[in-house]
């Protein structure tokens, strides 16, 4: 039996997860009152988004006209290896720093919190595929190999396999851990 909270099949979470979320609703996240760790949050959020939409248009205007694989190289290769820091280091500082800190500022949220630590490990699957599939069209876009369009291919089709997952795991983790801050988060550092 799969598990319907697994990040690749799950369409959200189960509401008595989302009590704070009640609370504090997505519409009062623009507020100017926001503290600043929950903005700063909602930025990293947005920057991930942003990178994942200008590699998403890359690949699919390669896909549209696939005789430039360099000009891609030259395009992708800079922002999918921001992107992969950006990302690894985050999911790093949550996982060993805030996570823990927020299973005991809420314990009633704990649940929430292990799922959203374990979609990291889910996330850092698609880490791997999109490091390996970006090395791969690196090295062939570098040697000008004729296989370097299917490098190309293979990398749009590993990004197509990773970015849905990324974008269900950063709203869920917005939906427990924005209000969690805004609410109960003073302190947190």
């Amino acid at each position: 039996m799969s598990d319907p909270l697994a990040l690749d099949t799950r369409a959200g979470l189960p509401g008595d997860w989302l009590y704070l979320r009640d609370r504090f609703p997505r519409e009062r996240w623009a507020d100017p009152g926001l503290t600043p760790m929950a903005a700063h949050w909602l930025q990293m959020h947005a920057g991930f988004r942003t990178h994942a939409e200008h590699m998403t248009a890359l690949t699919t205007g390669f896909r549209a006209d696939p005789a430039d694989p360099r000009g891609l190289h030259r395009e992708l290769i800079p922002t999918l290896q921001a992107f992969l820091q950006h990302l690894d280091g985050h999911h790093r500082i949550e996982s060993g720093h805030y996570f823990p800190a927020f299973r005991t500022l809420e314990p009633k949220i704990a649940e929430g919190i292990d799922l959203l630590d374990r979609d990291h490990d889910a996330v850092h699957a698609h880490l791997e595929a999109l490091l390996n599939t970006g090395r791969a069209f690196h090295m062939a876009a570098s040697a000008h190999a004729p296989d370097a369009a299917d490098a190309a291919h293979r990398l749009a089709d590993a990004l197509d396999a990773a970015l849905p997952d990324l974008a269900r795991h950063l709203d869920d983790e917005e939906d427990i851990v924005i209000p969690l801050i805004a609410l109960k988060g003073q302190g947190i550092g």
